[in-house]
């Protein structure tokens, strides 16, 4: 789908903050209301736009302990992977699970309150799943960068 500059401004207003009225997204596009308003619901219609969400802040909610535990399999079989994935994505704990190229088969990345907490996530649900061969864990020092935004193709 091509998206035009104004679509793109648009979308990069949204997802700087997606609570503004279209009156405001209108006066920044120079656009009138009924305009911004139709933009958004074919952006919507054509699933460009899959939802909106509020950003909690994990330090907030003490699940600031962030890891990155990737994850090889034993066998590459179609059933064990797509069991994987199902299990997987019933873990609330896993905020992003990436099958990958390489040595490991998949990264996670898991928000929990502290060390005793992962330890406790591996033991009881990660490593239950079957047909895990290995995995590591990385744990997050410092948070550099964070976003939420996709980078959008200006013309």
């Amino acid at each position: 789908m091509k998206l035009d500059n104004t679509d793109i401004k648009l979308l990069a207003l949204l997802q700087e903050d997606c609570k503004k009225t279209t009156k405001a997204y209108a006066q920044k596009l120079k656009l009138s209301n009924t305009a911004v308003y139709e933009r958004i619901k074919r952006l919507e219609r054509l699933e460009i736009i899959g939802s909106y969400v509020a950003l909690v802040d994990k330090n907030k909610v003490d699940r600031n302990f962030t890891v990155f535990c990737h994850v090889k399999l034993v066998q590459h079989t179609k059933e064990n992977i797509q069991r994987f994935e199902r299990e997987v994505f019933r873990l609330e704990e896993v905020v992003e699970c990436h099958h990958l190229s390489g040595d490991y088969d998949y990264l996670l990345k898991i928000h929990v309150s502290d060390m005793e907490a992962y330890r406790n996530f591996m033991v009881t649900k990660l490593t239950a799943i079957q047909h895990i061969g290995s995995t590591q864990s990385s744990f997050t020092i410092k948070e550099v960068k964070h976003s939420t935004a996709i980078p959008l193709p200006y013309e």
